[in-house]
Protein backbone atom coordinates (compact mmCIF):
# COMPACT_ATOMS: atom_id res chain seq x y z
CA UNK A 1 0.00 0.00 0.00
CA UNK A 2 1.34 3.38 -0.97
CA UNK A 3 0.27 6.39 1.05
CA UNK A 4 0.69 9.99 0.02
CA UNK A 5 0.19 12.52 2.79
CA UNK A 6 0.19 16.19 1.89
CA UNK A 7 1.78 17.84 4.93
CA UNK A 8 3.51 21.10 5.65
CA UNK A 9 6.90 21.64 7.23
CA UNK A 10 7.66 23.55 10.40
CA UNK A 11 8.43 27.21 10.09
CA UNK A 12 10.30 29.92 11.94
CA UNK A 13 8.67 33.31 12.55
CA UNK A 14 11.24 35.99 13.26
CA UNK A 15 10.36 39.51 14.36
CA UNK A 16 12.71 42.35 13.43
CA UNK A 17 14.10 44.07 16.54
CA UNK A 18 13.63 47.76 17.29
CA UNK A 19 16.47 49.87 15.94
CA UNK A 20 19.00 50.88 18.61
CA UNK A 21 21.92 53.27 18.66
CA UNK A 22 24.94 51.99 16.75
CA UNK A 23 28.43 53.26 16.04
CA UNK A 24 29.08 54.90 12.70
CA UNK A 25 31.87 52.41 11.97
CA UNK A 26 29.38 49.53 12.24
CA UNK A 27 26.97 50.81 9.59
CA UNK A 28 29.16 52.91 7.28
CA UNK A 29 32.52 52.79 5.51
CA UNK A 30 34.91 55.56 4.48
CA UNK A 31 34.84 55.93 0.72
CA UNK A 32 38.00 54.66 -0.98
CA UNK A 33 39.13 52.53 1.97
CA UNK A 34 38.46 48.91 1.05
CA UNK A 35 40.05 45.54 0.44
CA UNK A 36 41.32 44.57 -3.01
CA UNK A 37 41.04 41.14 -4.62
CA UNK A 38 44.21 39.53 -5.94
CA UNK A 39 44.54 36.45 -8.13
CA UNK A 40 47.35 34.46 -9.70
CA UNK A 41 48.12 31.19 -11.50
CA UNK A 42 50.77 28.80 -10.21
CA UNK A 43 51.92 25.23 -9.62
CA UNK A 44 51.74 23.02 -6.56
CA UNK A 45 54.48 20.40 -6.44
CA UNK A 46 55.39 17.51 -4.15
CA UNK A 47 52.02 15.78 -4.28
CA UNK A 48 51.97 12.02 -3.52
CA UNK A 49 50.69 10.97 -6.93
CA UNK A 50 47.46 12.96 -6.60
CA UNK A 51 48.40 15.57 -9.22
CA UNK A 52 47.47 15.72 -12.89
CA UNK A 53 48.98 15.48 -16.34
CA UNK A 54 47.00 17.87 -18.52
CA UNK A 55 48.16 19.95 -21.46
CA UNK A 56 48.24 23.28 -19.65
CA UNK A 57 49.92 21.68 -16.61
CA UNK A 58 52.67 20.33 -18.87
CA UNK A 59 53.07 23.74 -20.52
CA UNK A 60 53.30 25.45 -17.14
CA UNK A 61 55.82 22.86 -15.92
CA UNK A 62 58.02 23.35 -19.00
CA UNK A 63 57.82 27.14 -18.64
CA UNK A 64 58.92 26.86 -15.01
CA UNK A 65 61.92 24.72 -15.97
CA UNK A 66 62.78 27.17 -18.77
CA UNK A 67 63.03 29.95 -16.18
CA UNK A 68 65.80 27.93 -14.54
CA UNK A 69 67.59 27.33 -17.85
CA UNK A 70 66.32 23.79 -18.39
CA UNK A 71 64.92 23.19 -21.88
CA UNK A 72 62.85 20.06 -22.54
CA UNK A 73 62.25 18.74 -26.08
CA UNK A 74 58.88 19.85 -27.45
CA UNK A 75 57.98 16.23 -28.20
CA UNK A 76 58.62 15.13 -24.61
CA UNK A 77 55.58 14.76 -22.39
CA UNK A 78 56.74 14.69 -18.78
CA UNK A 79 54.90 12.45 -16.33
CA UNK A 80 54.06 14.86 -13.55
CA UNK A 81 51.52 13.16 -11.32
CA UNK A 82 53.02 15.07 -8.40
CA UNK A 83 52.21 18.51 -9.91
CA UNK A 84 48.90 20.38 -10.04
CA UNK A 85 47.88 23.65 -11.68
CA UNK A 86 46.18 26.00 -9.21
CA UNK A 87 44.62 29.42 -8.91
CA UNK A 88 45.77 31.49 -5.95
CA UNK A 89 43.44 34.14 -4.53
CA UNK A 90 43.81 36.63 -1.71
CA UNK A 91 42.36 39.82 -0.29
CA UNK A 92 44.69 42.77 0.16
CA UNK A 93 43.49 44.95 3.08
CA UNK A 94 43.54 48.71 2.80
CA UNK A 95 46.79 50.44 3.82
CA UNK A 96 48.83 47.20 3.47
CA UNK A 97 52.51 48.02 3.19
CA UNK A 98 55.35 46.18 1.39
CA UNK A 99 56.80 43.45 3.57
CA UNK A 100 53.56 42.65 5.35
CA UNK A 101 51.98 39.23 4.80
CA UNK A 102 48.45 38.13 3.92
CA UNK A 103 46.64 34.78 3.87
CA UNK A 104 46.01 33.05 0.54
CA UNK A 105 43.66 30.37 -0.78
CA UNK A 106 44.91 27.79 -3.30
CA UNK A 107 42.38 25.98 -5.51
CA UNK A 108 42.97 23.27 -8.09
CA UNK A 109 41.83 24.10 -11.63
CA UNK A 110 42.50 20.69 -13.18
CA UNK A 111 41.89 17.04 -12.39
CA UNK A 112 44.15 16.78 -9.34
CA UNK A 113 42.64 14.47 -6.74
CA UNK A 114 44.12 16.26 -3.74
CA UNK A 115 46.50 19.08 -2.83
CA UNK A 116 47.40 17.57 0.53
CA UNK A 117 51.13 17.56 1.15
CA UNK A 118 51.88 19.99 -1.71
CA UNK A 119 54.02 23.12 -1.85
CA UNK A 120 53.06 26.20 -3.83
CA UNK A 121 55.85 27.58 -5.98
CA UNK A 122 56.42 31.31 -6.32
CA UNK A 123 53.23 32.84 -7.72
CA UNK A 124 52.63 36.48 -8.62
CA UNK A 125 49.29 37.89 -7.45
CA UNK A 126 47.80 40.62 -9.60
CA UNK A 127 45.06 43.18 -9.04
CA UNK A 128 42.31 44.35 -11.36
CA UNK A 129 44.73 46.81 -12.98
CA UNK A 130 47.15 44.01 -13.94
CA UNK A 131 49.90 45.09 -11.55
CA UNK A 132 51.61 42.65 -9.19
CA UNK A 133 50.79 43.45 -5.57
CA UNK A 134 51.98 40.32 -3.76
CA UNK A 135 54.06 37.18 -4.20
CA UNK A 136 52.84 33.86 -2.78
CA UNK A 137 54.73 30.71 -1.84
CA UNK A 138 54.66 28.04 0.85
CA UNK A 139 53.32 24.71 2.10
CA UNK A 140 49.58 24.14 1.93
CA UNK A 141 47.25 23.38 4.80
CA UNK A 142 44.47 21.15 3.41
CA UNK A 143 41.51 20.22 5.61
CA UNK A 144 39.97 17.75 3.16
CA UNK A 145 40.77 14.10 2.55
CA UNK A 146 40.13 11.84 -0.44
CA UNK A 147 40.65 8.06 -0.65
CA UNK A 148 40.02 5.95 -3.76
CA UNK A 149 40.07 2.17 -4.20
CA UNK A 150 41.12 0.09 -7.20
CA UNK A 151 37.50 -0.66 -8.05
CA UNK A 152 36.73 3.04 -8.44
CA UNK A 153 35.01 3.52 -5.07
CA UNK A 154 36.10 6.60 -3.16
CA UNK A 155 35.49 8.54 0.02
CA UNK A 156 35.88 12.33 0.07
CA UNK A 157 35.86 14.35 3.29
CA UNK A 158 35.45 18.12 2.95
CA UNK A 159 37.32 19.49 -0.09
CA UNK A 160 40.85 18.13 -0.62
CA UNK A 161 41.40 20.25 -3.75
CA UNK A 162 41.41 23.56 -1.86
CA UNK A 163 44.04 24.62 0.66
CA UNK A 164 45.16 27.63 2.64
CA UNK A 165 48.55 29.14 3.44
CA UNK A 166 48.42 31.48 6.45
CA UNK A 167 50.65 34.49 5.81
CA UNK A 168 51.53 32.82 2.53
CA UNK A 169 51.97 35.97 0.44
CA UNK A 170 54.26 38.93 0.90
CA UNK A 171 52.94 42.36 -0.10
CA UNK A 172 55.14 44.03 -2.72
CA UNK A 173 53.14 47.14 -3.65
CA UNK A 174 50.88 49.59 -1.80
CA UNK A 175 47.45 50.33 -3.17
CA UNK A 176 46.95 54.11 -3.33
CA UNK A 177 43.91 55.45 -1.44
CA UNK A 178 42.23 58.87 -1.49
CA UNK A 179 42.18 59.02 2.31
CA UNK A 180 44.61 61.95 2.55
CA UNK A 181 43.33 63.86 -0.49
CA UNK A 182 41.10 66.93 -0.45
CA UNK A 183 39.25 68.67 2.34
CA UNK A 184 36.51 66.06 2.79
CA UNK A 185 35.97 62.43 3.66
CA UNK A 186 32.80 60.57 2.68
CA UNK A 187 30.92 57.99 4.71
CA UNK A 188 28.95 55.43 2.67
CA UNK A 189 26.11 53.67 4.50
CA UNK A 190 25.98 49.89 4.19
CA UNK A 191 22.17 50.13 3.97
CA UNK A 192 21.23 53.31 2.09
CA UNK A 193 18.40 55.26 3.72
CA UNK A 194 17.59 58.97 3.59
CA UNK A 195 16.59 59.11 7.26
CA UNK A 196 19.74 57.32 8.39
CA UNK A 197 21.90 59.65 6.27
CA UNK A 198 20.32 62.72 7.87
CA UNK A 199 20.61 61.33 11.39
CA UNK A 200 24.29 60.47 10.86
CA UNK A 201 25.09 63.95 9.57
CA UNK A 202 23.15 65.55 12.45
CA UNK A 203 25.16 63.50 14.96
CA UNK A 204 28.47 64.71 13.50
CA UNK A 205 27.26 68.33 13.32
CA UNK A 206 26.15 68.22 16.96
CA UNK A 207 29.70 67.26 17.96
CA UNK A 208 31.89 69.27 15.57
CA UNK A 209 29.68 72.14 14.48
CA UNK A 210 27.00 73.11 11.94
CA UNK A 211 27.56 72.32 8.24
CA UNK A 212 30.47 69.97 9.02
CA UNK A 213 28.60 67.01 7.56
CA UNK A 214 26.14 67.13 4.68
CA UNK A 215 24.20 64.18 3.24
CA UNK A 216 24.74 63.86 -0.51
CA UNK A 217 22.13 61.16 -1.10
CA UNK A 218 20.62 58.17 0.69
CA UNK A 219 24.01 56.43 0.91
CA UNK A 220 26.73 59.11 1.25
CA UNK A 221 27.54 61.78 3.83
CA UNK A 222 30.29 64.30 3.04
CA UNK A 223 32.28 65.44 6.07
CA UNK A 224 34.79 68.30 6.32
CA UNK A 225 38.15 66.99 7.57
CA UNK A 226 41.61 68.44 8.38
CA UNK A 227 44.28 68.10 5.71
CA UNK A 228 47.07 67.04 8.06
CA UNK A 229 47.18 63.23 7.92
CA UNK A 230 47.88 62.70 11.64
CA UNK A 231 45.04 65.04 12.56
CA UNK A 232 42.76 63.36 10.05
CA UNK A 233 43.43 59.93 11.59
CA UNK A 234 42.57 61.19 15.08
CA UNK A 235 39.55 63.05 13.70
CA UNK A 236 38.21 59.95 11.95
CA UNK A 237 38.80 57.90 15.08
CA UNK A 238 36.46 60.21 16.99
CA UNK A 239 33.82 60.25 14.28
CA UNK A 240 33.59 56.53 13.63
CA UNK A 241 32.89 55.83 17.30
CA UNK A 242 29.97 58.26 17.51
CA UNK A 243 26.63 56.57 18.12
CA UNK A 244 23.36 57.39 16.39
CA UNK A 245 20.02 55.72 15.82
CA UNK A 246 19.55 54.54 12.21
CA UNK A 247 16.13 54.57 10.63
CA UNK A 248 13.82 51.60 11.00
CA UNK A 249 13.79 49.25 8.04
CA UNK A 250 10.88 49.48 5.61
CA UNK A 251 7.95 47.16 6.18
CA UNK A 252 8.82 43.82 4.57
CA UNK A 253 7.79 40.19 4.73
CA UNK A 254 10.47 37.75 3.54
CA UNK A 255 9.36 34.23 2.63
CA UNK A 256 11.80 31.41 1.91
CA UNK A 257 9.71 28.66 0.35
CA UNK A 258 12.60 26.18 0.37
CA UNK A 259 13.25 26.23 4.12
CA UNK A 260 9.83 27.32 5.38
CA UNK A 261 11.32 30.42 7.03
CA UNK A 262 9.16 33.52 7.26
CA UNK A 263 10.49 36.86 8.48
CA UNK A 264 7.99 39.65 9.18
CA UNK A 265 9.18 43.20 9.88
CA UNK A 266 7.77 45.00 12.89
CA UNK A 267 6.21 47.82 10.81
CA UNK A 268 4.02 45.51 8.72
CA UNK A 269 0.36 46.48 9.02
CA UNK A 270 -2.81 44.83 7.73
CA UNK A 271 -5.94 46.41 6.32
CA UNK A 272 -9.43 45.07 7.03
CA UNK A 273 -9.64 41.44 5.86
CA UNK A 274 -11.35 38.13 6.62
CA UNK A 275 -9.42 34.85 6.26
CA UNK A 276 -10.61 31.24 6.27
CA UNK A 277 -8.02 28.62 7.12
CA UNK A 278 -8.32 24.88 6.72
CA UNK A 279 -6.03 21.88 6.24
CA UNK A 280 -6.39 19.19 3.63
CA UNK A 281 -5.12 15.60 3.86
CA UNK A 282 -5.10 13.34 0.80
CA UNK A 283 -4.50 9.59 1.17
CA UNK A 284 -3.96 7.33 -1.85
CA UNK A 285 -4.03 3.53 -1.32
CA UNK A 286 -3.29 0.83 -3.89
CA UNK A 287 -4.92 -2.62 -3.40
CA UNK A 288 -4.10 -5.57 -5.67
CA UNK A 289 -6.86 -8.09 -6.56
CA UNK A 290 -6.26 -11.50 -8.12
CA UNK A 291 -8.90 -12.83 -10.59
CA UNK A 292 -8.83 -16.63 -11.10
CA UNK A 293 -10.34 -18.29 -14.23
CA UNK A 294 -13.17 -20.84 -13.94
CA UNK A 295 -12.16 -24.51 -13.47
CA UNK A 296 -11.15 -26.24 -16.71
CA UNK A 297 -11.39 -22.92 -18.56
CA UNK A 298 -8.55 -21.83 -20.81
CA UNK A 299 -8.15 -18.55 -18.97
CA UNK A 300 -5.24 -16.89 -17.21
CA UNK A 301 -4.85 -15.47 -13.75
CA UNK A 302 -5.01 -11.67 -13.86
CA UNK A 303 -3.83 -9.21 -11.19
CA UNK A 304 -5.68 -5.88 -11.15
CA UNK A 305 -4.97 -2.76 -9.13
CA UNK A 306 -7.71 -0.97 -7.24
CA UNK A 307 -7.02 2.64 -6.24
CA UNK A 308 -8.70 4.17 -3.20
CA UNK A 309 -8.45 7.94 -2.75
CA UNK A 310 -9.56 9.45 0.53
CA UNK A 311 -9.80 13.20 1.08
CA UNK A 312 -10.20 14.45 4.66
CA UNK A 313 -10.67 18.11 5.54
CA UNK A 314 -10.48 19.39 9.11
CA UNK A 315 -12.92 21.94 10.39
CA UNK A 316 -12.14 25.28 8.78
CA UNK A 317 -11.68 28.34 10.92
CA UNK A 318 -11.96 32.01 10.04
CA UNK A 319 -10.64 35.17 11.64
CA UNK A 320 -11.18 38.81 10.85
CA UNK A 321 -8.61 41.63 10.95
CA UNK A 322 -9.61 45.22 11.57
CA UNK A 323 -7.73 48.06 9.81
CA UNK A 324 -4.26 48.79 11.18
CA UNK A 325 -3.67 45.39 12.75
CA UNK A 326 -0.10 45.10 14.04
CA UNK A 327 2.38 42.27 13.73
CA UNK A 328 1.61 41.05 17.25
CA UNK A 329 -2.05 40.64 16.38
CA UNK A 330 -1.17 38.81 13.16
CA UNK A 331 1.15 36.37 14.96
CA UNK A 332 -1.39 35.77 17.72
CA UNK A 333 -4.17 34.99 15.23
CA UNK A 334 -1.96 32.66 13.20
CA UNK A 335 -0.89 30.74 16.30
CA UNK A 336 -4.49 30.36 17.42
CA UNK A 337 -5.57 28.66 14.20
CA UNK A 338 -2.36 26.59 14.03
CA UNK A 339 -1.32 27.64 10.55
CA UNK A 340 1.66 25.77 9.15
CA UNK A 341 4.29 27.49 6.95
CA UNK A 342 2.66 26.60 3.65
CA UNK A 343 -0.70 27.85 4.92
CA UNK A 344 0.86 31.06 6.21
CA UNK A 345 2.62 31.66 2.88
CA UNK A 346 -0.68 31.22 1.05
CA UNK A 347 -2.45 33.55 3.50
CA UNK A 348 0.19 36.27 3.13
CA UNK A 349 0.18 35.99 -0.67
CA UNK A 350 -3.60 36.25 -0.75
CA UNK A 351 -3.57 39.26 1.57
CA UNK A 352 -1.04 40.97 -0.69
CA UNK A 353 -3.13 40.24 -3.77
CA UNK A 354 -6.20 41.93 -2.26
CA UNK A 355 -4.10 44.89 -1.10
CA UNK A 356 -4.49 44.16 2.62
CA UNK A 357 -0.76 44.32 3.48
CA UNK A 358 1.02 47.63 4.00
CA UNK A 359 4.52 46.49 3.12
CA UNK A 360 6.50 44.43 0.63
CA UNK A 361 6.08 40.67 0.24
CA UNK A 362 9.36 39.21 -1.02
CA UNK A 363 9.70 35.51 -1.89
CA UNK A 364 13.29 34.20 -2.11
Amino acid sequence: MKKLLLSLCLFTLIISPIAESVRIKDVAMVQGIRTNHLVGYGLVVGLPGTGESTRYTEQSFKAMLANFGIQLPSSLKPKIKNVAAVVVSAELPAFSKPGQTIDITVSSVGSAASLRGGTLLQTFLKGADGNIYAVAQGSLVVGGLGVQGLDGSQVVINTPTVGRIPNGASVERTVPTPFGNGDYITFNLNEPDFTSAKRLSDTINNLVGPNTANPIDAASIKVLAPRDISQRVAYLSELENLEFKPADASAKIIVNSRTGTIVIGKDVRLRAAAITHGSLTVTIAENQQVDQPEPFANGETVVTNQTIIDVARDDTRAFVFDPGVSLDDLVRAINQVGAAPGDLMAILEALKQVGAIDGQLIVI
